[in-house]
């Protein structure tokens, strides 16, 4: 069996605000090519980039130490617990901001990636994006934990 990955990420730039709030993202170059090439080996040269972001940036992946100061970090979390996961699409209705327990598919949701399709990405970018964004209700996620969905997004 073949696996197909799905890139969901969304491109960081500099100066891109995903929340107000937070810093903005900084991207730039430590060391250029043309400038790395007098340290080196003739014909040897390459670059470094360098990024400054807060860890909330883009497309990323909450543990439990984000809300609980002695929960578990992304350092300890088993990569095989949350890549090559089967998959459920959730499609949210236009204009349900609230999404809950009513929308989840009628079907074993252990293990699965839980992936909801707001069309909410629409606005990566822009200052709508940090505005009336749609949620998850407590019954949704109760229902996604006691049946065992390994991931939500």
């Amino acid at each position: 069996m073949s696996s197909r990955f799905v890139d969901l990420s969304h491109a960081i730039h500099d100066g891109l605000v995903t929340y107000p709030g937070l810093p903005a993202a900084k991207v730039s170059t430590h060391l250029a090519h043309e400038a790395s090439e007098p340290h080196y080996a003739p014909g040897t040269c390459f670059h470094i980039g360098r990024i400054e972001m807060v860890a909330n940036t883009g497309t990323y992946l909450d543990t439990p130490y984000h809300r609980f100061p002695d929960g578990f970090d992304c350092a300890a979390l088993p990569l095989e617990s949350v890549a090559d996961l089967p998959g459920a699409v959730v499609d949210v209705p236009a204009g349900v901001r609230a999404a809950d327990a009513s929308l989840l598919p009628d079907r074993d949701l252990r293990g699965r990636a839980v992936l909801f399709r707001t069309g909410w990405s629409r606005h990566w970018g822009r200052a709508a994006y940090a505005d009336g964004h749609p949620f998850l209700t407590r019954s949704c996620a109760r229902a996604l934990v006691e049946r065992g969905a390994a991931l939500v997004g």
